[in-house]
């Protein structure tokens, strides 16, 4: 794999001179750094430590303690290998994308884009995955309709949208983005949801995420049953070495029938199930620091006294 490009992209502030500073360290290291940040926030922040700790206990009760313990650092080291990646993305040339990612799948998408439909690309805070928003349009010379969340810091907000839409890609925010990504989809482009994390309980679909009940975001069913779009999960999962690959699977199958709000609620239980196999095959890859299951099991992330 190559070094980082001297082309680099121009930031500015705290983030951008950060940014700065780990694309000049070789990739080779990027990796041993990002490991070295996971192990001291795993060591300083007990609060994150104890909820990872906790999701995993709930999702594999058959775990060890000691397995539970050496899993968890390893989902810190990964959680810090991909802040250091991002912030050296930020800066790396076109070439250097490119060259340290592999793809499995791809005429998965093709086909898809071929039925002048769009697609709906369904992922979750797997690996890397900000590197599909620049992999994508590098590589397929067509850019993602991301949705994504507005952050309440300006400063960090600016930066993310900035490093996301680089080479083609387009951000738009939740709020009032229905119309921007029907549109995508009837013009026969890509829209791109994570649908991992819980969303609002009134709107939001109540399914099951290994077994466990949770609320998902109906969106990626709502855009496929209105605008008849395939929807294709993908994932950017690192590999031992360092390298990608991003795994683009075939669409899934939905359900369709007279009953709208039960054929949504259907539907995101169906990719959300891929949203598990992916996250069951690379449990450490993972972003498991947040509640996810609070909301039908509060006691879980209460401490005892």
């Amino acid at each position: 794999m190559t070094e980082p490009s001297q082309q680099r992209m121009a930031v500015n502030g705290f983030f951008g001179k950060f940014a700065s500073f780990v694309a000049r360290i070789p990739y080779r290291y990027i990796t041993n750094l990002g490991r070295i940040l996971g192990m001291l926030v795993y060591l300083i922040s007990a609060r994150h430590r104890w909820i990872v700790g906790r999701n995993l206990e709930f999702v594999y009760p058959e775990w060890t303690h000691q397995r539970i313990k050496k899993m968890s650092k390893r989902v810190f080291q990964n959680i810090g290998i991909s802040f250091t990646e991002i912030c050296q993305l930020h800066c790396l040339a076109r070439e250097d994308i490119l060259n340290r990612v592999q793809i499995e799948g791809e005429n998965n998408l093709q086909q898809a884009l071929e039925k002048q439909k769009g697609a709906v690309m369904i992922s979750g805070h797997m690996g890397n995955w900000e590197l599909l928003l620049l992999f994508c349009p590098l590589y397929f010379k067509t850019g993602i309709t991301f949705v994504a969340k507005q952050s309440s810091n300006n400063t960090i907000s600016r930066w993310v949208h900035g490093l996301r839409t680089r080479f083609g890609s387009k951000v738009i925010y939740k709020e009032g983005a229905w119309p921007e990504m029907t549109r995508t989809l009837r013009q026969g482009k890509m829209v791109g949801v994570l649908i991992d994390q819980k969303t609002e309980s009134s709107i939001g679909a109540k399914i099951t995420f290994f077994n466990k009940y949770v609320t998902a975001t109906p969106v990626a069913a709502l855009l496929a049953l209105r605008c008849q779009s395939p929807v294709l999960p993908a994932f950017c999962i690192r590999n031992g070495d360092g390298s990608y690959t991003i795994k683009i699977y075939p669409p899934v199958t939905l359900k369709k029938t007279d009953d709208f709000r039960s054929d949504l609620r259907t539907n995101t239980q169906i990719m959300t199930d891929a949203i598990e196999r992916a996250v069951s095959e690379y449990p450490e890859q993972w972003f498991w620091v947040l509640k996810r299951w609070k909301k039908y099991y509060p006691d879980l992330y209460r401490r005892a006294r």
